[in-house]
């Protein structure tokens, strides 16, 4: 239910982004609807990234320091009160709420990135190693429930308004087309995602410490005895000396940027890192702005031919099918194979296909942009998505998770999700600069369509190549223990050079 939370609040700002350049962003008399400027825009989307990365980095630190429940309800409690306060974003002006509203994201993204390195390490220290890459491939899956979640709430909320507040389109009327009742949607859409996160709050209380810490990294096998049979419900006997022999015998006490650490585990972080940050360039430019390239070749309409509150719904709609039947499948095809394709397999596949799909919509891009081809463009741009999930955007979250040693296992997951969030952020920034449109004749309220966007699609096709090649730095973790990956479980070098 973190994740689920996760997504719904990075990406339900895309749903509302047209709706607040509507709002704060209107010139009265002007031939076209208001629009956020692109450097708005850009900081509105981009924001909340930052704020991820930087917690990435930060919890992902402290949760090899004070261990992984202290700190989990941590993340939580600030991801409910910021999203509550993103809703509550107020100025006297335009550009005070966009502040407020960007400073509210910031940190509301800082606590979604303390989740991603403690729910990894978490399933991955209680899971078996026979079934281990699916449990924490379930944890992530939950992201598409949660950018589902998003869009059919927008799509009920913007229903009910529409129909309560019915407007006509800025065609017919420019000023009545954005009822002052819009301003209450985008805020209840930002703020419902504090609700999962407030439910899920008591249970993450109740969570004992995963035993691999308290007992190899806080050194209490006594602890971690009764921790493991409250979780499964049977007597645990206690072995302090087997597990003092493990922790003294695993000669595994070198730090972070030792050359020990380099020469055992760099190629791997480099792999885990580097596909990471290929990834999410592609995954968030992706998510974030497809409502741009949908708008691009006509399958949404015009937003002049809307009101304010119907092009919410519109948005939502396009954004709902497109996870309903790509994004959501994708990750639980991952899931179910994950154990017994492997993760190489898997990242190598998904990598492949879409660096296909990006290049086979690209190229022939004058080609979709026909009316009558559009659906065939969507199909398309669906498949990327659906290979994205049953692919890279999954393993590089599963991975970092089994490959290092306990005590710095969050501290290299952290590591590794700050890369693809950076990537990220590449992603939000830079599309927005490569997607400008070079026909101002064919713009729709000033965002990126035309020719940009085949500009966008070949280099996201590129950077998906070159994941490909970097996925061949990263290791199979596929039936081995975290022990045996990491080496901590004998004197031996650990196994994160094998492919």
């Amino acid at each position: 239910m973190g994740f689920f939370t996760d997504a719904y609040d990075l990406f339900c700002i895309s749903l509302v982004t047209k709706m607040l350049g509507r709002i704060y962003y209107h010139t009265p008399g002007s031939p076209k609807p208001g629009s956020l400027p692109p450097n708005v825009s850009a900081a509105v989307n981009g924001v909340a990234l930052v704020g991820t990365l930087a917690g990435q980095l930060f919890f992902g630190w402290l949760g090899d320091k004070l261990g992984r429940k202290k700190v989990y309800g941590i993340t939580l409690m600030l991801m409910c009160v910021c999203s509550i306060a993103s809703g509550l974003s107020f100025g006297s002006n335009p550009k005070m709420v966009m502040s407020t509203l960007c400073f509210f994201r910031f940190w509301l993204g800082f606590g979604i990135g303390g989740d991603y390195p403690l729910s990894a390490t978490i399933m991955s220290e209680y899971s078996n190693k026979k079934t281990r890459g699916g449990f924490i491939a379930a944890v992530f899956a939950m992201q598409g429930f949660g950018i589902l979640g998003g869009g059919v709430f927008a799509i009920i909320l913007s229903s009910i308004f529409d129909a309560k507040f019915k407007a006509p389109s800025y065609e017919v009327d420019p000023i009545g087309s954005t009822v002052p009742e819009a301003d209450y949607v985008w805020r209840i859409i930002l703020m419902v995602g504090a609700v999962p996160a407030i439910l899920t709050y008591y249970w993450r209380t109740k969570m004992p410490e995963t035993a691999r810490y308290t007992a190899l990294v806080a050194k209490n096998a006594n602890q971690a005895a009764m921790d493991m049979s409250k979780v499964l419900q049977m007597e645990i006997k206690s072995e302090q000396d087997k597990v003092d022999k493990v922790v003294e015998g695993s000669n595994n006490s070198f730090g972070l940027f030792s050359k020990e650490f380099l020469r055992r585990y760099g190629k791997a972080l480099l792999g885990t890192t580097s596909t990471w940050f290929l990834l999410d360039i592609a995954y968030y430019s992706q998510n974030l702005f497809q409502k741009d390239i949908f708008s691009a070749i006509g399958w949404i309409p015009a937003a002049k031919k809307m009101n304010a509150i119907h092009e919410v719904y519109t948005i939502a709609r396009a954004q709902t099918l497109i996870a309903l039947c790509s994004t959501v499948p994708g990750y639980w095809f991952t899931v179910f194979l994950i154990d017994k394709m492997g993760r190489f397999k898997i990242q190598l596949l998904g990598f492949s296909m879409m660096t296909i799909f990006m290049f086979a919509l690209a190229f022939p891009y004058n080609h979709w942009i026909q009316p009558r081809y559009n659906i065939g463009f969507v199909v398309m741009y669906s498949l990327t998505f659906f290979f994205a999930n049953f692919g890279p955007n999954a393993t590089t979250f599963v991975i970092p998770a089994e490959i290092f040693p306990a005590r710095l296992r969050s501290t290299c997951h952290g590591i590794s999700a700050a890369s693809g969030k950076l990537g990220a952020i590449v992603g939000a920034f830079g599309f927005l600069y490569l997607a400008q449109n070079q026909d101002p004749a064919k713009a729709d309220a000033g965002y990126p369509a035309g020719i940009g966007v085949k500009n966008a699609l070949i280099v996201l096709g590129v950077i998906n190549f070159l994941g490909t090649l970097c996925t061949l730095l990263v290791p199979e973790s596929k039936g081995k223990s975290l022990e045996e990956m990491s080496g901590e479980n004998e004197e031996q070098q650990p196994n994160v050079g094998e492919v």
